[in-house]
C-alpha cells in the first residue's frame, strides 16, 4: 500500500541545498584534498586555551556560575550587549549616543545567520524586493529565495558596490513602480564574502543618501554585514555605514565572533534601528527564547579581560601570513615567468599581482580572495578544469554561486572563490600549484583554449 503523500510548505519547497554543502562534504570525505573552497575559519588558532579560563573563571564563582547555566533573556545578556555597544562605537571612533544607540537596540543571536534570517522575517513578504552585490555572499541569497523574494544585483569593482549602478537601478524601480516593493539593501561591506573587497568610504556615505532619498512611502533599509571587519591586516580602518546613521534609522549592522573568534561558539550580534527591535524579538522568541546562555557569559568574560582582543591580534598575524602566501603563490603559478599564462603562451605581467588573463583581488583583510580566469575558461561544476582540479587534489568554489540566477542572463562563467581560511599555511603555495597544473592539464587536452565555449555540463 503507497504512503499517503505529505504536504510541504511553499517555503520549504522553495528552499534549496546550499551549493557550498557538495564541496565541504568532498573536502570531509577526500583527506588528500586541499581545499580553498570552504570558508572555515584557521582550526589550530581557536581559543581552546581562552575559553577554557573563561569557564574556569565562571564556574568557580557559584552565583556566577548558576546565572549561566540557567536561562536567558530573548535580547541577550544585558552586560554583553553593553560591552558590544562600546566596543562597535569605538571602532568608529565614537559613541554611542552620536548615532542614537543603547544596548536596547543590540540585540545577541545565535550566529549572525539568525540575524539576517529573522530580519528577513521581519521586513520581507513573498515578491519584495532585496538588492545585492554582485557577487554576493550566496548563503544569504538562499536565505532570500526561501522567503519567496525578488532579488536584484549591481555590479562591484574593486571600491565595492558601484553605488551610481545602485542609483540607477533604484530610478528604474521608481520608473517602473515597483519601489515599494523594495525593503533592503543587503551590502557585505568588509573584505566582502567572496571578492574581498571593500566598500569605499564615498560609496558608503552614497548609499545612505540613496536609501534615504529613494524611502518615497517606505523606508529603505540597508542590511550592513560586518562579519570580517575585525579582520584587518592592511590599511587603514574604514567607518561602518551605521557610523553615518545618526538618527539610527536605515541601517541594520549585523555582525558575529565566528570569524573573529570561535564559530562553535555560534553568537551574532546586531544593531537594529528602535522600531525593528520589538518585532524582531519576537520572532526570534519563536525560534529560541534566546541564544545560549552560558557562550554569552563565556563571551562578556573573554571581551572583559582582554582575551578576545589579545586573540584577535593573534588572529590577523596568522592569517596575513596565509593570504601572502596564496597571492604570492598565485602570482609564481600563474602570472610568473614559469607560471600558467606563459606556458600557454599568453602575455603575463607578474608585477601588477594578475596577468592579462588572470587575476585576482587583493583583500587588505578577511579571508577571501576572487579569481578571474580569461572568458573561455569555465570554472562551473562539471567543467574541465574543476574535473582537473579534484583529480590534482584541490578545491575552489564556483564563482557562479555567488551570482543572482538570471541576473540579466549575465552570470560569469569564468570566476572563483578561494579561501585561505582551512589550508594550513604550509599548504597553501601547494595548493595553488595543483590549480595552476589542473588548468595546465585541462589546456593540454584542446579543453580550455582560446576562443572554446564553456563547458555546461
Amino acid at each position: 500500500m503507497a504512503a499517503t503523500p505529505v504536504h510541504f510548505s511553499s517555503q520549504a519547497l522553495r528552499t534549496a541545498d546550499q551549493p557550498i554543502s557538495y564541496f565541504m562534504r568532498q573536502a570531509v570525505e577526500n583527506p588528500n584534498l586541499i581545499s580553498l573552497a570552504a570558508g572555515l575559519v584557521d582550526p589550530e588558532s581557536l581559543p581552546a586555551v581562552e575559553t577554557a579560563e573563561a569557564f574556569e573563571r565562571i564556574a568557580r564563582r557559584p552565583a556566577r556560575a548558576r546565572a549561566a547555566l540557567q536561562y536567558g533573556t530573548t535580547q541577550g545578556l544585558i552586560s554583553l550587549r553593553e560591552k558590544l555597544l562600546e566596543r562597535t562605537a569605538a571602532l568608529d571612533g565614537i559613541t554611542p549616543r552620536e548615532i542614537s544607540l543603547s544596548a536596547e537596540e543590540v540585540v545577541v543571536t545565535t550566529g549572525s545567520q539568525q540575524l539576517l534570517y529573522l530580519i528577513s522575517q521581519v521586513l520581507l513578504d513573498p515578491g519584495d524586493i532585496v538588492l545585492t552585490e554582485a557577487p554576493s555572499y550566496f548563503v544569504y541569497q538562499g536565505t532570500l529565495s526561501s522567503l519567496g523574494v525578488r532579488t536584484l544585483s549591481v555590479p562591484m569593482d574593486e571600491q565595492g558596490m558601484n553605488t551610481d549602478a545602485l542609483e540607477e537601478v533604484l530610478t528604474r524601480l521608481e520608473k517602473t513602480g515597483e519601489l515599494d516593493r523594495l525593503r533592503l539593501i543587503y551590502t557585505c561591506d568588509y573584505f566582502q564574502n567572496p571578492s574581498g573587497r571593500t566598500l569605499s568610504l564615498s560609496r558608503r556615505q552614497h548609499m545612505l543618501e540613496l536609501a534615504r532619498r529613494f524611502s518615497r512611502r517606505q523606508r529603505i533599509f540597508i542590511l550592513e554585514d560586518a562579519a570580517y571587519r575585525e579582520l584587518r591586516y592592511d590599511g587603514v580602518d574604514i567607518p561602518s555605514i551605521k557610523s553615518f546613521d545618526t538618527d539610527n534609522t536605515h541601517v541594520i549592522l549585523a555582525m558575529t565572533f565566528s570569524k573573529s573568534l570561535s564559530p562553535g561558539l555560534k553568537t551574532g550580534y546586531g544593531f537594529l534601528p528602535r522600531e525593528l527591535v520589538g518585532l524582531f524579538l519576537r520572532l526570534k522568541g519563536n525560534h529560541d527564547f534566546g541564544s545560549n546562555n552560558l557562550t554569552q557569559h563565556l563571551l562578556d568574560d573573554l571581551l572583559e579581560t582582554g582575551a578576545y582582543d589579545r586573540h584577535v591580534a593573534l588572529l590577523c598575524d596568522v592569517y596575513r601570513r596565509k593570504r601572502d602566501a596564496l597571492l604570492t603563490a598565485l602570482t609564481d603559478e600563474f602570472a610568473g615567468p614559469n607560471g600558467f599564462q606563459t606556458k600557454v603562451g599568453r602575455i603575463s605581467n607578474p608585477s601588477y599581482g594578475s596577468s592579462e588573463e588572470v587575476s585576482w583581488t587583493r583583500p587588505e583583510g578577511g579571508l577571501y580572495v576572487w579569481m578571474t580566469f580569461p572568458p573561455h575558461v569555465s570554472t562551473e561544476p562539471g567543467s574541465p578544469l574543476m574535473h582537473a582540479a579534484l583529480k590534482n587534489g584541490v578545491l575552489y568554489v564556483p564563482g557562479q554561486f555567488c551570482y543572482v540566477n538570471g541576473n540579466n542572463g549575465q552570470v560569469p562563467a569564468n570566476e572563483a572563490r578561494l579561501s585561505y581560511g582551512v589550508a594550513p599555511l604550509e599548504q597553501i603555495a601547494e595548493a595553488v600549484r595543483r590549480l595552476s597544473h589542473a588548468a595546465l592539464e585541462a589546456n593540454a587536452c584542446g579543453l580550455l583554449v582560446a576562443g572554446s565555449s564553456p563547458s555546461n555540463d
